[in-house]
This record gives structure tokens, sequence and C-alpha cells, in this order.
């Protein structure tokens, strides 16, 4: 069936901001179908409210709105753009429950849901009715029963006997699936279910625990062409969800009868269900027996759908889109091998994924199970699983780590590295028993083992020679035309041959993680189109399969490869000469490898590595601050403990206690004296590996505001000025905040530019540079500065439509300078607000401080502060009522009291008669209430700065209105000629 021309205006529906289990791979795949249906003249609407995206830009989508993902505001972009149809698909969980809840309006107002059909996925997600449909095909699926109250579950559980699983609805990525194994923790895990759940039903399900657990990722189109893409093994067996665990690609243990017989499923249930576009099954398998069972079905384009894009070089996304729009796999062509979509990838190396977990910014080490809580992963490619592990493990980037404490079964973070202590003193055997682990991956981790040592040394593998090879997609059947690459040690011929044209190499940012996320991906994007245009070859190097800048046709080349100096200089030395090398893109990781690669004798573009050293090196940002004349907070550096507690008494307490060179404030804390300081200490020395930590004098009540600019060596550009909503002491990565700046006066925002000015035209910055002051009393203090891209960029650029990351590289490529160059006035007032992971670690005091913990962000427009603030906060899945109970909030009590009682909320002392809640001291009592509001998902602030701005904010209660990006950009003023040029 070719294209179906009645579709000329489609909406897509983007995931949101990044959460745990809803990551960057929908930026990906988001982008991906963006550029589909762009392909085909149709014109795109994109509704998604992550400003750090690369789908939010004008470019990728023909119109795009940073707005709420909620059914009242997608029922207003309908009204307002009237699109033919709606993609839901490529957009996680979000675009799912979108296209469900709104199925009868897109009936009413002529909407097609365009791909898999809303009965399709209705029918998917109902376990109830997939029960059914997969017993009526002969499909087997674990004994299950839902049920709606605790004696259900009783009677439930009696009837299919413990062990059982108990899965909540519509919860993304395992959350609130628990074990229940003893019947006296079903009330507590019972309760813990039901409130979760998206229907207040809760599936029994029989254990299947200990069992092989497998992916494979499903191609079909509307006339029934159905293909395998991929398959996929879990290193855990089932009970470790999949997200957390090490996945392999292809499978590895699998005999081709068990092979054939779960591929064979997967089309059969495919076909079943209707689907009409990308498809993720998972399978539990018993691998004694040979029986198998059918775990869970995802209608739509999956984070294993990114890694198995990645691992085969099949653009899923892409693909589905077209089919979506009514072509047959037949009729789409494969842009790598330039034949058709139509066929099944064969591989000729091993992909393996290891997750990236957050466990130090929590500052605890839990268990992992059926809920994921890592938020993003590296992928390695090898000839062999050895080689791939330790290319992932290099991937992870585990600085500061200590990965062999207290070594034992238990399925944590460390997994990896303690079966491998245990494999030097037990057998196979005895692992196997203890763990479940299929024996062939325990060998293969015994083989890491070096029999003289007793020792696995990572990055010693690195010395071995190798050679690069092509990712091909179809090991060597086709001719690959877009090819990507890896390295390995065992291969003899190098497939990557460098041209003769100007090339520069970009070093990505790695697994996303709290501190480095997509935003940086972004950068680094936009860094490659500016390049590209401007007639270089582009020589990215990442390990990240989950984002855009990994995508087969962003860059010239991509080496998919460990972010370390000797990993990064083999590249290098293989594309030689070049240019040089970009590290501002690619956040603290690319930026640590700088001054490293220069001592190798490879150009470092853009700000030289002494002017890097002079800002990133305490001392000597003192000295040039003192120099400059701008006022700095009273600090100290210590090298030891003894030193730390000696400094620590020529200052005043509170103090801010920081490593150096670390991302999103680890190990970062204001510590009230002495005893506090000693407790703290040890851990920062640890993450700062050798260099001093940092004791600053604490500012309290202080406005923290982030200055973003541009320079060209000579001159200075002050992109934004962006204001904490958040005191200072809460890390910036943690508060909302506010562009244009809202607090400060004229002379104020001056003095902020003239500071930013001398520091950027000293250091002779070249691309980016972030600069953290504070304003105390009317004192304006700089607090640090960060020579490279900063997590804020793509809010800037959306907010004053410059393309900032373009222009970074261009300058740095001696391709742009900053004459004439000025920021347009904005009319709208934008905010950023953030998203935390908390429900996913319900131990943790959810008390935002100096150390990062969010995962995410939402961003608004608005024609005041009050609309775009409240904006931003709905987004971000914050809800606020007419009442408020406002617990321990210190000094600030009886102020923050009387602000939302002359907004009209009410103020209660009964947390169950509250909508909301204020709560900011520190201690046992305000963190179990902090935890309760987590625990029921009841809106909490823990900031009397956020308190007293939301009490103004609802005294406004400002009407919400649609805000196109277009219509921003159009209301400043006349583009500038550097905003053309890039």
């Amino acid at each position: 069936m070719p294209l179906d021309k009645s579709i000329k205006n489609v909406l897509v529906l983007g995931s949101g901001p990044i959460v745990i289990g809803q990551a960057a791979e929908f930026d990906y795949s988001g982008t991906q179908a963006c550029h589909a249906l762009k392909e085909e003249g149709i014109r795109v609407v994109l509704a998604n409210s992550n400003p750090a995206t690369i789908q939010t830009d004008l470019g990728t989508a023909d119109e795009v709105y940073l707005e709420p993902l909620t059914p009242e505001t997608i029922k207003q972009i309908v009204l307002k753009e009237k699109p033919d149809a709606v993609l839901p698909t490529l957009s996680g969980q979000t675009g799912l429950n979108l296209a469900v809840a709104l199925k009868d309006f897109f009936v009413e107002h002529g909407v097609r849901v365009i791909g898999t059909s809303v009965k399709t996925i209705e029918l998917a997600e109902d376990r109830e009715q997939f029960r059914n449909l997969m017993l009526a095909l002969g499909e087997p699926v674990p004994q299950s029963q839902r049920v709606k109250t605790l004696d259900e579950m009783k009677a439930a559980c009696e009837k299919i006997g413990l062990p059982v699983l108990l899965r909540p609805d519509f919860c993304l990525g395992g959350e609130g699936t628990l074990f229940l194994e003893d019947i006296a923790d079903l009330a507590e895990k019972g309760e813990y279910c039901f409130r979760i759940s998206g229907t207040h039903q809760v599936l029994v399900e029989k254990s299947v625990l200990g069992t092989a657990e497998l992916e494979y990722e499903v191609i079909r189109d509307s006339n029934d062409n159905c293909i395998t893409i991929c398959s996929m093994e879990n290193m855990d067996p089932v009970g470790v969800h999949t997200g957390e665990s090490i996945v392999v690609a292809p499978a590895q243990t699998l005999s081709d009868d068990d092979h054939q017989k779960l591929r064979s499923s997967a089309i059969r249930i495919v076909r079943a269900l209707g689907v009409q576009g990308a498809c993720n099954i998972q399978f539990a398998l018993d691998q004694k027996t040979g029986n198998y069972w059918i775990i869970e079905v995802n209608p739509r384009a999956s984070r294993s759908s990114a890694l198995a894009s990645k691992a085969t070089g099949y653009p899923i996304a892409r693909v589905a889109t077209k089919i979506a729009l009514g072509y047959r796999l037949t009729e789409i062509e494969n842009r790598i091998t330039g034949s058709t979509a139509a066929f099944e990838p064969a591989l000729d190396y091993v992909v393996l994924k290891i997750p990236r977990w957050p466990f130090d910014k929590m500052g605890m080490n839990e268990p992992i199970g059926t809920s994921m809580k890592s938020t993003g992963e590296a992928m390695a490619i090898g000839k062999n699983f050895e080689e791939a592990v330790t290319k992932a493990v290099r991937s992870l980037d585990l600085k500061g780590t200590n990965v062999l404490d207290n070594p034992s079964y238990q399925a944590t973070e460390k997994r990896l590295f303690h079966l491998i202590e245990q494999l030097k003193t037990q057998t196979v055997d005895q692992v196997h028993t203890a763990t479940q682990i299929n024996p062939w991956f325990l060998h293969k981790l015994k083989n890491l083992i070096a029999s003289r040592t007793g020792l696995v040394d990572f990055a010693a593998l690195q010395e071995q020679p190798a050679v690069f090879n092509m990712v091909d997609t179809c090991a060597g059947e086709f001719d690959a035309k877009t090819p990507y690459y890896y390295s390995t040690q065992f291969a003899s011929r190098n497939e990557s041959r460098p041209s003769k044209r100007k090339k520069i190499v970009i070093l990505g940012a790695g697994p996303i993680r709290i501190g480095q996320g997509i935003e940086f991906d972004y950068c680094t994007v936009k860094a490659i189109q500016a390049l590209r245009e401007a007639g270089y070859e582009t020589i990215v190097v990442n390990n990240n399969p989950e984002t855009v800048s990994t995508d087969f046709d962003v860059s010239d080349k991509l080496y998919f490869e460990p972010l370390t100096v000797k990993d990064v200089q083999r590249i290098i030395h293989n594309e030689s000469p070049i240019e040089g090398v970009l590290v501002q893109f690619g956040g603290q990781t690319a930026l640590n490898l700088a001054a490293p690669l220069q001592a190798l004798g490879n150009t470092i573009l853009g700000t030289t590595v002494d002017d890097l050293d002079r800002a990133g090196d305490r001392k000597l940002f003192k000295e040039l601050m003192d120099s400059l004349l701008i006022p700095t907070v009273k600090s100290a550096i210590a090298h030891s403990k003894d030193e730390a507690l000696q400094e620590a008494q020529k200052l005043q307490f509170p103090l801010l206690l920081r490593p150096s060179f670390v991302l999103g404030g680890r190990a970062m804390y204001v510590v009230k004296n002495m005893v506090e300081l000693e407790h703290r200490i040890e851990e920062s020395l640890m993450i700062s590996d050798g260099k001093p930590v940092i004791l600053d004098e604490f500012l309290q009540d202080a406005i923290e505001l982030d200055v973003d600019c541009l320079g060209d060596g000579t001159r200075c550009l002050v992109a934004g000025i962006l204001e904490q909503v958040e005191e200072a002491g809460i890390h910036s990565g943690d508060s909302a905040c506010v562009l244009p700046a809202q607090r400060l006066n004229a002379q104020m925002l001056d003095r902020i530019r003239l500071f930013a000015e001398r520091i950027v035209t000293t250091l002779k910055v070249k691309g980016f540079c972030n600069i953290q002051m504070a304003v105390s009393n009317d004192d304006l203090i700089v607090i640090e500065v960060n020579p490279r891209a900063s997590r804020t960029i793509p809010f800037v650029s959306k907010a004053i439509g410059l393309p900032l990351a373009k222009m970074a590289a261009l300058i740095q490529a001696d391709a742009l300078t900053l004459e004439n160059v000025h920021v347009p006035p904005t009319r709208k007032i934008a905010v950023k607000a953030c998203v935390f992971p908390f429900k996913r670690f319900p131990l943790v005091d959810p008390l935002l401080n100096a150390e990062m913990k969010s995962t995410g962000e939402t961003m608004a427009f608005g024609a005041s502060f009050a609309e775009a603030y409240l904006k931003a906060c709905t987004a971000a899945g914050q809800h606020f009522g007419n009442s408020v109970m406002v617990d321990d909030c210190g000094k600030h009590t009886a102020a923050i009291k009387a602000a939302f009682h002359d907004a009209g909320i009410q103020v209660v002392t009964d947390y169950h008669h509250a909508a909301f809640v204020i709560c900011t001291a520190a201690g046992d009592a305000p963190a179990s209430l902090r935890r309760l509001c987590v625990r029921d998902g009841k809106t909490f602030l823990t900031s009397h700065f956020a308190a007293m701005a939301l009490a103004a904010a609802l005294k406004e209660n400002p009407a919400f209105t649609l805000v196109p990006l277009s219509q921003v950009h159009a209301e400043t003023a006349s583009t500038s000629k550097a905003a053309k040029t890039a």
C-alpha cells in the first residue's frame, strides 16, 4: 500500500520529562518519527514539555508546543492545529495513556490514531483481555487473577499458590511490581500496589522467578508482513527488571529450537494483536524443560527498541512511522543498506548494555529487582561477550565508586563485580545455584579473571592492539552505506578508513545519569549539525544507545566506544589528521579528557586547557576573581581530612563542602559544625580522586543565578540570566528557574553582565561558559565558572530563539564570531521545573539540598511568572488544590502560612485534609512526613523561597493559554545575524 495521501498534518505526542523508566530513548524515537513524516511532505506538530530534547526544536517539527502533556492541553492543541492524525506510539507510556484517554475526542474531531490502533493498545495494556487472547492463541501465560481488594488478593494467592507477582496497572518501568513470598506481607505489599495502580486494581500472577528472560523486537505492517529485528537476553533471570539487567544481543544461550519457538510465538502474538509498527515482547523461558511464558507485550517503541536499533543498525522508529503512513515493509528503504526494510538483521558481533544507577546520588545502596531504578545505560560492541563487557564497564564512568565492598549474591548495582569476586573462590555451579544466572554467562565472566593475579583490570585490556569494524546490520550479506564503528582485538582488517576531508572529533556525554542528562546530547547533536552544515566531517564518540547523537545518520562517522583517554586516542590516531577535538558538549565526562588528550599531542578546540584549568582549579580561580575585583565566597581547599578540619577553623559555619570536578553536586553537603564536617569529609575526598575538596562559607537566604554565556576569544554574549526559584543551597539542577529574572533590578542585571563579560573575556572563552552567581543582601558574588555547555543551554536556546549550541560549535571551529550579535528581547516568561525519582527510592528523605537528585525537567511559557510557573509545575506532575499543610519551616513558617492564607488557600494542620504540603526542616519527623507524601503521591515543597513563589502564583490564579514556540520566537526582536548564520 502506498502513502496515505489524506494525511497532511500529524500531531506527534512526546513523552514529557525524563523519568526513570522513560528516558532519552523517546527523544531518539520521536525525532526519527518527525524526520520520517517530514520526508513525505507532511506538516508535523509536536507536543512535549521537555526542553532538553531535539524533537522540541523548530526544524525537527513545524510547530512545537512546550506544554503539559494532559488530556486538556492535547484537546486545545487539536482544536487549534486541526491535525488529520495523531501518532502516539513513539512516546512511551505517556503517548499510549493519552491515546486511550482521548480516543472518543479524536473520533469526534476526525483525528485518526495512526500506527497501532487504540483497540490494540487497550488489548495489550489490559492484562485480563491480553491473557484471554493469549489463551485463545494457545500461547502460555502465567496463571493470574485480577483483584480489587485485599480479601480478593488473599484468595487469589491461595488459589494460585505462593510465590506470586503483584502487578499494578499502568505503571512505568515496573514501578510498584512486587514479589510476594510470605502471606504475612500481603497487607503491606497489597496496599502499596493498590495505591500505585492506575485503575486501583492489581494482577496477581504466578511467579516464574529464576527462569531466563528474553525479549524480541518485532515490526509488522498493515499487509501482515512481520519480521523480528533482534533477540535480546538478560543476564539476570526473571526477578530483575530488564531495564536493571545486563542485556546482550543477539541472545547467547538459546538453542536454535528455542529461538525459533520464541520467534514464531512473537510473530503470532503481534499478528493477533494487529500491531502496525513496532512491538516488544518479553518471554520467560525454562531452559531445562523448554517451557516458556509470555511476560509482557509493549505495542509501541520502547527502551528496548532503541537498544535493538543501535545494536542492529535497523531504524525501528523510522520504519514504524512509515508503516503508520500506510507503507508496507517492502516499500520502505533501509538507508543503511539501500535495500528494503523487509529483512531480519544478522549480527556477527555481540552488543552488551549495562545500566547506570543513581544510588550514589541517593546516599544509599538498595538491591535491584522488579522495579526500575536506573537512569541510563552504556552500550558496547565486541566480537565476543568478554570484549563487549569490558568495554561496557569502561563506558560507565564509575569514578569514585567502590565496586568491591562487601561482595554478596544479592542483586545490586555492583552485581557484575561481585559475581567476579565470587567466581574467584567458588565454582560456576555454586554461583549458578545461588543466582540462577545461566552458567554460560558465569563461565564468560570467569574467563576475565587473570590466572596469575586473580584480578580483572578492565582498563588494561585497552592496551591490546585493536582495529575498527563496522556495524553493517546484516553480517556482510549487503553492503552498508552508512556504517558506524566499534573497536575489536579479534579482527585483522581495519574497516574504518579516514577520508581526506577536514575532520572534527566531538565527544559525547556517555550514559545518562543525574547531573549529566539529555541536555548534553542536545548540545552534541546541535554541534554536529552546525559543523556538517559548515562542511566539516564530524566524528562522534559516544556509548549511549538511547540518544539522538548515536543515530545512524546524525554524524558522518560514529564510534560506539568508551569515553576514556586511551579509547578516544585510538580513534583519533585512526582518523588523523584531524582539525581538533570538541570537549565542551559532553558534560564533565568530555571536559575531564581535555588535559590528558592535549598532553598526547591533540588540539583541543575552543577555550584552552590552561584557561579551563584556571576556571576549575579553586586556587587559580580565586586568584583570577581577585584580579578582576569580583567578590567570591570566603573559602579554603584541603587535600586531606586533617587539613580540612584545620582550614574549617578559619571559616564561619555553615560551610558548603564539595569535591572538585564532579557532576550534579556529587557528595556536596552543607555542614553546620565540625562534627558534621568530620562525618562527610572522607566521602568528598574519595570522590575528588586526588584533587582537593573545597570549603565555602554558605550563603543563607541568597538568590542563586545561572548565567549562560558565549565567548569568541575576545567578546562575550550573555545569553541568559536565569534566576533560581529555590534559595541558594539547593542545587541549581533541582531548582525551578525563570528567564528573564523577576526579583533583580536593572542595576543588578547590569552588574551581572559586567562580571560575566570580565570573566569570559579574561579567560578568552571560545564557546560556552556557565557562571553561577548569588545575590545576598544586595551583594553580587560569583560561586563558580564552568567553561562548557550547561544543562540549561536547551532551555535558554528555546526561550530566546538563538541556536546557542550551533553557535558555540562554529565559534570553536573559527567559523563564527560574536561581532554585532545581540540577544533578542523576549516578551514571554519561561520557567523550567524539575521532576524527581523519589517514589523509586521510598526510604530516601526527599529534602532538596546541595546534591542534585532530579532526573529531568519541564518548560512552559506564560504572559506572567505565575502562569509559566504553574504550567511548568503541572507538566512536572505537581498538583495544588485549595488546602495546604505548612509543617516545620523554621523561622519562615509564619510568613509561609500568611502568604497562602492571603492567596485564598486554606491552611490546615491535618495531613489527610491537605491537598499539598510545605515542609522545609531537616530531622526525622519532617523526613517521615515527606516520605508519606511520596508514598501517597501528594505534592510537597521543601524550599521556603519556592513556597512563597507558589503562594504568589496561586493568588494570581492565571488562566493557561497555549503558547506555540514559533510565536515565542516571532515575538522577539529581529532575528540576529548569528541565528541566520548558524
